[in-house]
């Protein structure tokens, strides 16, 4: 069976695809801007927020807001069990969310950061991904450089307890 992902907007729609059907889609990324062709259909886009960890997005298409959270079926069958993470969990590690070449490391051991700082830059098929500090803290360690390529799940950067 085929991965499938639930992408929601404006917490009003929900749409489901497959990894396959993401894969149809003609993208041309450029710097905070992706250009979408689809059916012969030509889509301009701009992620004006990311929350990356957590993947919701704030976009902006034609001049209109939208937010939209995605969540892979994991996610659904934890929501359904009523055992979704609380907002008391402390994050002390950030880990690769998908394969892919840092191409920008923006911090330093023993730095001091803000939640929601970009930390790093992971490009991923074809699309340049910052990844956010998910709390306020100093970084214990650095497990990436620039060039770096990672795992899903590799581990890149460990702040202070």
């Amino acid at each position: 069976m085929k991965p499938m992902f639930t992408v929601i907007v404006d917490d009003l729609h929900s749409f489901k695809i497959s990894k396959d059907q993401l894969e149809q889609f003609d993208l041309i990324p450029s710097k905070d801007k992706l250009h979408v062709i689809e059916n012969g259909v030509s889509i301009s886009a701009e992620i004006t927020d990311a929350d990356f960890l957590n993947r919701k997005y704030s976009v902006k298409v034609n001049g209109n807001r939208y937010h939209v959270r995605i969540e892979n079926e994991l996610d659904a069958l934890i929501a359904e069990m009523g055992l979704a993470v609380g907002e008391n969990t402390v994050a002390n590690e950030i880990h690769a969310p998908m394969p892919g070449l840092i191409i920008e490391v923006s911090v330093a051991e023993g730095q001091e950061v803000k939640k929601g700082a970009s930390v790093c830059v992971l490009e991923a098929m074809k699309m340049e991904n910052a990844l956010m500090s998910p709390r306020n803290g100093i970084i214990k360690a650095l497990h990436i450089s620039k060039g770096n390529t990672v795992d899903k799940g590799d581990l890149l950067i460990e702040f202070e307890s």
